[in-house]
């Protein structure tokens, strides 16, 4: 049986967006260690319902900015066909503001920039956010903003994606940034069809970086046609393997680099090539087929003739 939790932190603020989806701020009784935008710390707790579960404990991605005071922010969606007997998001969306909970004070990852391309980087910070794996991106834009809210966010672009308009959290706040700070905000509904209000972009997040759709993405990123390559810019893709396996594999032709181990590897990507696409993966299903030796001929071919 897992062990029971000593709870150590209280929910402080609780946003309910939709049903399954809410904006959750805890506070611990400790004070905070410091982190870094894109990072990540662990929330737990004790199944009293049904205590032979014992406690469960997830990482959840940051959505607040280190300087921050309060609490710290998290923006989490609930599962309905969880993998596990004991899901997390079935305790928590049982909690009520004032209610107590474990989060790991330490906050770990390195799917920040400085730990990335650095933070002197001068090229487009292209950030791919399906659903909650918005969460990193609003924390490292909001760090700028807390540094300087006059700073200019002209080379970041945040693209999201949801089901439903109701679904694209921190819409306001983005739309907001967008037009005070330069921010190059982009959302896309899957199912236009359910949300015939809806007047913005549709599709899939991934659909951004499909061939047809490459130079406009481009023009709203200020690039020329053709611009988007990895002298230019660099990707973050944050959330389920269809997002970041369809980006990834979309933009390899355009020399973007991955940053994960495993792929560099199978892709036979030379040591000295440095990367330019990084991933945060919130499921385990592999972001492209490896053990389809065809599928990987295609992509080694593609890659090595955009990057020699």
């Amino acid at each position: 049986m897992p062990k029971v939790l000593d709870y150590n932190a209280t929910l402080v603020e609780r946003q309910d967006l939709t049903p399954a989806l809410a904006i959750f701020t805890l506070r611990c009784d400790e004070p905070f260690d410091d982190f870094v935008p894109g990072q990540y710390m662990t929330i737990g707790m004790n199944n009293e319902e049904v205590a032979e579960l014992g406690s469960v404990r997830r990482p959840m991605s940051l959505a607040s900015a280190p300087q921050d005071e309060g609490g710290r922010e998290f923006y989490i969606r609930f599962v309905d066909h969880p993998e596990s007997d004991n899901p997390l998001t079935h305790l928590l969306w049982r909690t009520k503001v004032g209610d107590r909970l474990y989060i790991r004070p330490k906050a770990v990852g390195h799917f920040t920039v400085p730990h990335t391309v650095g933070a002197d980087d001068p090229r487009v910070r292209v950030t791919v956010a399906a659903g909650t794996g918005l969460a990193p991106f609003i924390s490292m834009v909001r760090h700028e903003i807390r540094q300087d809210p006059e700073v200019s966010l002209a080379r970041w672009a945040i693209l999201h994606g949801a089901s439903y308009p109701a679904d694209l959290g921190y819409r306001e706040e983005l739309e907001g940034l967008a037009q005070r700070n330069g921010l190059v905000y982009a959302a896309t509904v899957s199912r236009p069809k359910e949300a015939p209000d809806w007047q913005g972009d549709v599709g899939r997040v991934e659909d951004y970086f499909r061939a047809d759709r490459l130079p406009e993405l481009e023009g709203r990123l200020g690039l020329e046609v053709g611009g988007l390559v990895p002298e230019n810019a660099v990707i973050y893709i944050c959330g389920l393997q269809g997002t970041i396996g369809q980006t990834l594999t979309r933009m390899i032709g355009r020399g973007f680099v991955p940053d994960n181990k495993r792929i560099r590897r199978v892709l036979e990507v030379p040591d000295d090539a440095p990367a330019s696409l990084f991933f945060e993966q919130y499921d385990k299903t592999p972001v492209i087929p490896i053990d389809d030796e065809a599928e990987m001929v295609r992509l080694r071919a593609e890659l090595h003739a955009a990057i020699r």
